[in-house]
């Protein structure tokens, strides 16, 4: 995005990606269907984005979800809001888009084409060299590349990495060190949209034996979320998620992995609670609980009365003790209310996303690092987290095209901007 601003204003743009094709990790967000916005309200969009909503706002302010539409259409693909307000191409699908997307930057209708490097990996070094005649410094960096090492220089940098989830595709973190050394505050990486394993009796993490060798990978649908941080932060969705091998994970867990996961850093372990049967009031639930059930088995009865499943049963046995589950009181409150404590995150490389970044305070309104001029950062290497729905890829994509402005801005000048802004869209 950055570039297609760069190119339009008509700066010579060069993209060096260590990987043999671009926009891997664009593709494999789109692996189950390209979510690329979400059409709420702006004011409850920003909300999304946590303590960082602020510094979205301003970015996404000047490339909303009707931008991002109207960017889409001027692709030549249609879109679709979906029932839950997420916003995707009409196929569903991330191949045609970035297809589209590539051939335009390598041959637009004006501007300068722009020049792909792949399998190119900047090996952290960049030099700034104050001495050169030009308006704007000049920088220098390396790249390992299959013809063996190249150094570039350039008038301006930006810089989009990626976090440190899905190294595959490239977003490996290994830029930390790198920006560190050049006098940034870098927050580290941490596990964003991610799962969680469960701690057990006595500390153990993950579940019984039982539970994991019977219901990992098994959904857990229409059911209610509530937490509340020790901070006196809450949260409460209806949703559903998936019972893993050793705890849990799924869009439901995703939308508060964040509180999750500070809490347990806070506090080594974070209970949220459980409502099996949200549709039910309390009453009902007390009331089917309670009903005699004769000869049948506990499970048979609670199946019958409340059309709970062998994996709700499961969950309950991990909870109560057997004298707790034959106490209609206690069994009726856990329905509805059952506490499932978590004890870690799930490893980086797993997570959807990552936390963590660059500091935005050493950075201008055009995500310009105020003590390097002309080295711009966007996208994932930011500090700033958000759960899914299409407001990372719709954050990632204003960042990319509020710093390709101010490229713009600092290579060519104020006017240009307005150019690049209206060019390609």
């Amino acid at each position: 995005m950055a570039a297609e601003m760069l190119s339009a204003a008509g700066a010579q743009v060069h993209i060096y990606d260590a990987m043999p094709s671009a926009g891997r990790k664009f593709l494999l967000a789109g692996l189950g269907g390209l979510n690329l916005t979400h059409a709420e309200p702006f004011d409850t969009f920003i909300t999304r984005f946590g303590t960082r909503s602020s510094a979205c706002a301003a970015w996404l302010k000047g490339f909303d979800a009707t931008a991002i539409r109207s960017w889409v259409n001027g692709l030549g693909l249609d879109t679709f809001v979906g029932s839950s307000q997420r916003v995707f191409p009409t196929d569903m699908k991330a191949a045609p888009l970035l297809r589209a997307w590539l051939h335009r930057l390598r041959h637009p209708t004006h501007g300068q084409p722009v020049t792909f490097h792949m399998r190119h990996r900047w090996l952290g070094a960049l030099q700034r060299d104050a001495s050169t005649q030009r308006d704007a410094p000049t920088f220098t960096l390396h790249f390992d590349t299959p013809q063996g090492p190249q150094t570039v220089q350039a008038d301006a940098v930006l810089l989009a990495l990626g976090g440190g989830s899905w190294a595959k595709v490239g977003s490996d973190g290994a830029w930390q060190p790198w920006l560190r050394s050049l006098g940034l505050n870098v927050s580290p990486l941490r596990a964003a949209n991610c799962g969680f394993d469960v701690q057990g009796p006595h500390g153990a993490k993950g579940w019984s034996s039982h539970l994991s060798s019977q219901f990992a990978g098994a959904p857990l649908k229409s059911v209610a979320l509530s937490f509340t941080d020790s901070l006196g932060h809450g949260f409460s969705r209806r949703g559903e998620f998936v019972v893993t091998s050793s705890g849990i994970e799924g869009s439901l867990v995703y939308a508060v992995s964040a509180w999750l996961r500070e809490e347990i850093e806070r506090h080594g372990h974070a209970t949220l609670h459980l409502n099996l049967k949200p549709d039910f009031t309390p009453e009902r639930v007390q009331a089917e609980v309670a009903h005699p059930r004769g000869a049948r088995s506990l499970s048979s009865h609670l199946k019958s009365r409340l059309n709970l499943t062998p994996l709700h049963m499961a969950l309950l046995h991990e909870v109560l003790s057997k004298e707790a589950l034959h106490d209609p009181d206690l069994l009726a409150a856990a329905i509805q209310h059952l506490p499932i404590t978590l004890a870690a995150p799930r490893p980086l490389d797993e997570a959807i996303s990552s936390a963590g970044g660059v500091c935005l305070e050493d950075l201008d309104t055009h995500l310009m690092v105020t003590a390097l001029p002309g080295l711009f950062i966007a996208g994932e290497m930011l500090d700033w987290e958000a759960p899914t729905g299409g407001y990372l890829l719709s954050a990632c994509l204003a960042s990319g095209r509020l710093a390709g402005l101010g490229a713009v801005k600092h290579l060519l000048g104020e006017a240009a901007m307005g150019e690049a802004a209206l060019g390609p869209l």
